[in-house]
């Protein structure tokens, strides 16, 4: 993955340090959540990430509010859509996070589960209701406007084939293996170009855009989760990567809770930075072996994690593959 040079410029608050501390948070709920990975039971393992996510979250040096969590307050006992989080002293932030994505991934020990929390300004992160959202994204590297959700998936695969200077059938389309997107594969594969169908995980999925050249994977399209479409803009953000997505509000309930979360325009298409607006702070560690980042290692006497972390002022990327001596700690 190409780390470009950091600059000096920053938002108070939302310090280099600060990008550094959020890996330890990511760390501790992919360790918990690893611990029960194969085994079968998705609430145990997403309830142990919570639980630690939580406990590292108080203790960073900040005014936080969950504003994309593990649900309202009524359904979730921790995290939730509201939720204050941090030491009481510090800036300020909106937080979007996931403590176990991939909760079916996880339990089943497939590919791609993630430990994701993203940090912004206070107000700059959309509040997403949980529902569906239509998504497309690829990494950076592209003029701007390249894709548009509004397209054709086939008309968006030839100009991101011709912006990239290769055969469309060097191209590579990540979508979620689901009965709603049967008419989205059949147009990519006529195309020519490949998929790779995920079974969970599209933050892992948005997130592989970023550097094609590691995880073989140029654009991501399809319906998933929106909370989780806030997650993957924020990567998106840090790296300079191109982003839309829109809102699935087919019900009245669904308009009706879009509306109380402040959604004045149901059928906005959302860019990245719309999303995901102002200096934004993104970290990711590896539950379960990745495309981009190994799962939590144990070994005898210590335990390995990989995360990434993201600065949007900078566009930094740091990789960091971090040994535990103390495995107590987690």
């Amino acid at each position: 993955m190409n780390t470009p040079a950091e600059t000096t410029t920053e938002t108070p608050g939302l310090t280099r340090e600060l990008s550094i501390e959020l890996a330890r948070v990511t760390e501790r709920a992919a360790v918990a959540a690893a611990r029960l990975r194969g085994r079968g039971d998705e609430k145990a393992a997403d309830q142990v990430a919570v639980d630690a996510m939580r406990a590292e979250l108080n203790r960073l040096s900040i005014q936080g509010t969950v504003v994309i969590g593990e649900g309202e307050r009524d359904e979730a006992p921790m995290l939730y859509i509201g939720e204050e989080v941090g030491n009481g002293i510090g800036p300020h932030v909106d937080i979007a996070l996931d403590p176990l994505e991939g909760t079916t991934i996880c339990a089943k020990n497939l590919p791609n589960s993630l430990a994701v929390i993203a940090i912004a300004e206070k107000g700059s992160l959309l509040n997403a209701p949980d529902v569906y959202m239509n998504k497309i994204a690829i990494g950076p590297g592209y003029a701007p406007g390249l894709i548009n959700i509004e397209d054709s998936p086939e008309d968006n695969i030839h100009a991101l084939a011709k912006a990239k200077g290769v055969p469309v059938t060097e191209v590579a389309a990540c979508i979620l293996d689901r009965p709603r997107h049967a008419a989205l594969i059949e147009a990519v594969r006529r195309t020519g170009a490949a998929i790779r169908l995920i079974g969970d995980g599209d933050v892992a999925g948005v997130i592989d855009t970023t550097a094609p050249e590691e995880s073989g994977i140029d654009i991501y399209l399809g319906t998933g989760g929106a909370p989780e479409g806030v997650l993957a803009a924020s990567a998106l953000r840090c790296v300079g990567g191109q982003m839309q997505g829109s809102l699935i509000l087919d019900t009245d309930e669904k308009l009706a809770r879009a509306e109380r979360m402040g959604i004045a325009d149901p059928g906005k298409v959302y860019t990245h930075n719309e999303m995901a607006r102002g200096e934004v702070l993104f970290a990711a560690t590896g539950v379960t072996e990745g495309n981009m980042l190994a799962g939590v290692r144990f070994f005898k006497n210590y335990l390995q994690t990989e995360t990434i972390v993201m600065r949007s002022s900078s566009q930094t990327v740091r990789e960091i593959r971090a040994r535990h001596q103390d495995t107590d700690k987690f």
